[in-house]
Parts: structure tokens; sequence; C-alpha cells
């Protein structure tokens, strides 16, 4: 690989360039301005809502569009254009409710403290049967404002609202949340639903067309005429190994999991020692 060749960066968010204090640090925003003044332009791709990523993108100064949502919404927030969404299903959307809602009762009658919140993102916006207190900690990290409905089935039957662009399950329990994604991945074929873990408490599903990998493919060749080898990625978890696949310079950082960090080129120092600036001090800046 020549590093010379890459035109385009592409930066997770969470775990990446903002780790507990959920801002980007100051190290971190330098290093990408000395790239940007390179040449080269810097995307973010996050599993985030647009919302919520959207204050990310304004820090590092993105002139790019913004990849939310596993790759699933990819808007312009210049222009405020929608390059691409890719919801899920209605029916999917239905039988995933279903298929969660019946794991949230079987834990109510064991008296497991593993509860499931479930999230419908309906037109950027986060709706949920209740609020629960893993959902207001998520509101208040993502900086949105869940809105508690009651059966969110009602929401789905509405045909004057949009399909979900994602369906998430949040439980405080990792390995509970592994075996449903187990069970799941039986159940769907990767043609018919993409699921994949962004931290390990989250279950997320989108769109089978929907991931990191298949968003920054769309930025690099069909909006700046690229190939792969231009362009360099840097994430930390399972949602991003479809883009560190993809790309030619696949950046995982330290404190990603061991699976993730096999298949990078290359693996960074931990998001609290400023391992992004590092790898692209390393990669674009020496």
């Amino acid at each position: 690989m020549n590093v010379n060749d890459i035109k385009l960066l592409v930066l997770d968010i969470d775990g990446t360039i903002s780790g507990k204090s959920n801002t980007v640090s100051a190290k971190v925003r330098k290093t990408i301005d000395a790239v940007q003044n390179k040449g080269i332009k810097v995307a973010i791709a996050t599993g985030r809502m647009y919302s919520s990523a959207l204050r990310f993108h304004q820090d590092i100064g993105s002139t790019m569009p913004l990849i939310a949502y596993q790759g699933a919404w990819i808007q312009d927030p210049h222009t405020q254009e929608i390059h691409r969404h890719l919801p899920v299903s209605r029916e999917i959307a239905h039988q995933l409710l279903d298929y969660f809602e019946q794991q949230h009762l079987r834990f109510l009658r064991s008296a497991s403290l593993s509860l499931l919140s479930i999230h419908f993102y309906i037109n950027d916006q986060l709706f949920v049967r209740e609020m629960t207190e893993d959902t207001k900690s998520y509101g208040e990290r993502c900086q949105v404002t869940p809105i508690p409905i009651g059966d969110l089935r009602q929401i789905l039957n509405d045909e004057n609202t949009h399909e979900p662009t994602k369906v998430l399950a949040l439980s405080n329990d990792a390995k509970l949340i592994q075996q449903l994604l187990g069970q799941l991945r039986l159940k769907y074929k990767p043609s018919e639903l993409y699921m994949t873990t962004s931290v390990p408490t989250f279950l997320e599903a989108t769109n089978p067309l929907a991931n990191k990998g298949t968003a920054v493919r769309y930025l690099a060749e069909e909006m700046l005429g690229l190939q792969s080898h231009n362009v360099m990625a840097i994430g930390d978890n399972f949602n991003d190994v479809e883009m560190l696949k993809y790309v030619g310079i696949g950046v995982a950082m330290g404190n990603a999991p061991e699976p993730v960090q096999a298949l990078a080129n290359w693996v960074a120092p931990d998001v609290e020692l400023d391992g992004a600036a590092i790898a692209m001090e390393k990669f674009l800046l020496s």
C-alpha cells in the first residue's frame, strides 16, 4: 500500500475519536486539521443517529456527507441533501419487535435484571416503549430525547410514518446481547437483515445493504471517483469490520475487540491515549 495514495479518511466516533468524555480531544482535532490541510478529505461513519453525530461532524470541520445509522443514512449537513436512506422493512421490524418483546417478557417472568430496551429510529427520531434507565442514559450520552409511546406497533402500523432506519435492542447484559445476536443470525440471512454490535450492550439491526463498508464505498467511488486503495479508515468495533475490510488502510483501535484488531492493517493505541491521532500521524502526516 502507498500512503501517498490516500485521499479520504473515514473515522468512527465512539471508541475511536471520542472516549469517556463524549467529545473529540484537542489533539485529535488538531491532527484532523493537519490531515485536511494536506488536501485529504475527512468523513465520519457512525452507528449514531444523524442528529446525534452532527456535533462531531461540525467539531472536526468535515466537508463530506455524514454517514449515520451504520451506513443506512447518508446526509450532507451543508446542503441537507439525503444521499442514501435504506430502512428496515415494516414486516421485519414487526418480527423483530415480536421477538424482542417475547424475550423481555421471559426475563420478567424469571425475575432477571437483564431487561431489554427496544429502540426504533424513524425519521431521525428515537421512539421507545417506555423510558428505562438504560434508555435515559443512552439519550443523555447521545444528546437526543427519546419519545416514549407505549406499544411500538402503533407507529409501525401508521402508513404516514416512514419505515425504521434502525432497530436497536439495549441491555446492560453483554452476554445476553451476544445470545440474542446469535439466535437472530440463525433466523435471518445476511441478505435479509444486517446485524451488528457497536458496543457489547447494543444489538443493532439495519437494512441488509446498510453497513459502513457499502457507505464508505459510496462516498469514495460514487461521490469522489476514488478506489478503495485511496481510502483509510479507523474504527473500534464489530460495526466497523466491513469498512476496515474495504479500505486500503484499515486501523483498529487498541480498545477494539481482538477479532477486529486481527483484520486491521495496524492497531492504534487506546482511544483514551488519542490513538486515532497517532494513527493519522503515522500514515498521513509522517
